[in-house]
C-alpha cells in the first residue's frame, strides 16, 4: 500500500442557500436546479383535510349553511369559505401537496387567495414569477 497526500484536518464546504419564512417558520431554500427531498407541508395538508371534511358535512346535510358550520367549529365564516375553496383545486395540485411536491411557491397564504376555477389554469397561477 502506498501513502498518498495527507488528509487535511479541516474541510470547508460551501453550500449556496437562503433562509426564507414559510408558514411562520424559517426554511432553507436551495438554488434553482438543486435536488433535495421535499417534505410534506403539514399546514397545507391540514387545510385540505378540513376543507374536504367541511364540504362532506355540508353535502350530507349535517349543516345547512356555512355560517351554521362555522359557528359550530368556532371560526369565522369568511375563513371557512376561503378554506372550502381548496376543494376546487385540480387533483394534480392536491396530490402534489399530499406528496410534499408542491414547490416553495405554494403556501397556505397563496392557497387561501382567490385562484382560477379552471384546473388547467391553476398550475400557472401558483408558480411565482420574479
Amino acid at each position: 500500500m502506498t501513502r498518498g497526500a495527507p488528509i487535511p484536518e479541516t474541510v470547508t464546504l460551501h453550500v449556496p442557500f437562503r433562509v426564507v419564512k414559510r408558514g411562520g417558520r424559517k426554511e432553507m431554500q436551495l438554488p434553482e436546479g438543486a435536488t433535495y427531498s421535499q417534505r410534506t407541508e403539514n399546514t397545507l395538508v391540514k387545510a385540505l383535510a378540513r376543507a374536504f371534511r367541511w364540504k362532506r358535512m355540508l353535502d350530507t346535510g349535517e349543516f345547512a349553511t356555512i355560517a351554521e358550520l362555522a359557528e359550530r367549529e368556532g371560526i369565522a365564516p369568511s375563513y371557512m369559505t376561503r378554506v372550502l375553496r381548496l376543494t376546487l383545486l385540480a387533483p394534480g395540485i392536491v396530490e402534489a401537496i399530499l406528496d410534499g411536491k408542491q414547490g416553495t411557491d405554494v403556501t397556505i397564504a397563496r392557497m387561501l387567495e382567490p385562484f382560477p376555477k379552471e384546473w388547467d389554469a391553476q398550475p400557472d397561477h401558483f408558480v411565482q414569477t420574479n
